[in-house]
């Protein structure tokens, strides 16, 4: 599936990207894919392609990640600040009303944003994430954003995604790894580097990689899917509960061996969202 590159500004001067599948027709309902805290456009690339079918999809790099500018300030590297970047990408691509998925971070994202600009929010679904982040979770990740040592080659790039992502994914074969290292890398001359800013990691350290979304949550009123890896350090059990709770029309999938966070990729839940988009219409 061909997608088309869209390079932008954003409204404090960086060069952003996304990419652009474009779907049926330029009209076609349109989703968002936003990607988690070290991930980028890529991650949505086998979902892109299945939705843009009936769908246009845009899988944006937030600031600092793949081919978006990083910020000379690192103080900007928080969720308030994407949001800020998706509102002046979806005005540039005209784009009025959009169903989100968004992953752990792009969740957070998609959050925010039904709770502050409903009437452009139509759906949304959420990977592995709610209101309130386990401190579990956000521990682990705060352990290795922005620590990594430099690795030397693509086999020393999947040893090193499958350290860091092995308990997520505890079916996953050399092949995955090296498939995974592939969206998570870029290679620099002869070397495969993260394609990330390390500088990211300050906003776990400064407390904004984890805002406590409840009161943007519970009036929610959008149609909302909620997936869950089975052993997620994230979105824990009774924090699903919760939201179910607070927001009853939620529709909840669970993915089995699988922690933090799935794929999307998975059969039970790319079965699930487009049961969940088929319902839209």
């Amino acid at each position: 599936m061909n997608y088309v590159d869209v390079f932008y500004q954003s409204d404090d001067g960086l060069r952003l990207y996304a990419r652009d599948y474009p779907g049926p027709a330029r009209d076609a309902p349109a989703i968002l894919c936003l990607p988690g805290l070290t991930r980028n456009s890529k991650d949505f690339a086998a979902l892109a392609e299945k939705l843009a079918t009936g769908y246009r999809v845009i899988c944006p790099d937030q600031r600092g990640r793949g081919r978006s500018q990083r910020d000379p300030d690192p103080a900007h590297y928080h969720p308030e600040r994407y949001v800020q970047d998706m509102r002046t990408l979806l005005d540039l691509l005209k784009i009025s009303r959009v169903v989100l998925i968004g992953t752990s971070l792009g969740g957070l994202m998609a959050m925010i944003l039904m709770g502050r600009d409903a009437a452009r929010v139509r759906a949304a679904v959420l990977n592995d994430v709610g209101p309130e982040v386990d401190p579990r979770g956000l521990a682990r990740i705060a352990g290795y954003v922005g620590k990594t040592a430099p690795v030397r080659d693509w086999d020393a790039a999947a040893e090193l995604t499958a350290f860091t992502n092995g308990v997520a994914f505890p079916d996953y074969i050399d092949a995955d790894w090296h498939a995974m290292a592939r969206d998570l890398f870029v290679q620099e001359e002869t070397t495969p580097v993260l394609d990330y800013d390390p500088a990211i990691a300050l906003g776990i350290a400064a407390g904004t990689a984890s805002p406590n979304l409840w009161p943007l949550f519970e009036p929610v009123d959008k149609p909302l899917l909620v997936i869950r890896g089975e052993t997620s350090d994230i979105l824990s059990a009774e924090t699903l509960a919760e939201m179910a709770r607070r927001v009853p029309h939620l529709v909840a999938q669970n993915i089995a061996r699988r922690g933090h966070a799935p794929t999307l990729a998975e059969p039970e839940a790319s079965i699930a969202i487009e049961k969940f988009l088929a319902g839209l219409a």
